[in-house]
């Protein structure tokens, strides 16, 4: 029992840290004011989200458009939800990432 518990617990770790990205993609766009939403996605949201944002680690948002409002996709960014930490990118960028997801329909 105790040897399921610690593979299940490794690899949930596992799962989270690539999520996580680690403190350099915050970092990353911190200082590119000029990056588009979409190059800010490809660089910090891939790789859970999917190349085609269809979902792999994380949830599709393809269509996350019509599940949410451009201020809840934002607060999600920012504040994190279910398996998605917090503050991968900073403020700024995650307004301009929640404005362009909000028009995926």
């Amino acid at each position: 029992m105790k040897k399921v518990l610690l593979t299940l617990t490794i690899g949930l770790a596992f799962v989270l840290s690539a999520c996580g990205g680690g403190g350099s993609s915050k970092n990353e766009s911190a200082g590119d004011s000029s990056a588009s939403a979409e190059d800010i996605v490809k660089k910090n949201c891939t790789g859970c989200h999917g190349v085609d944002l269809g979902g792999a680690n994380g949830p599709s948002l393809q269509h996350v458009g019509s599940k949410h409002s451009e201020a809840e996709i934002e607060n999600i960014i920012n504040n994190g939800q279910g398996g998605m930490p917090k503050g991968l990118i900073n403020e700024e960028d995650a307004k301009k990432v929640a404005a362009w997801l909000a028009k995926k329909k």
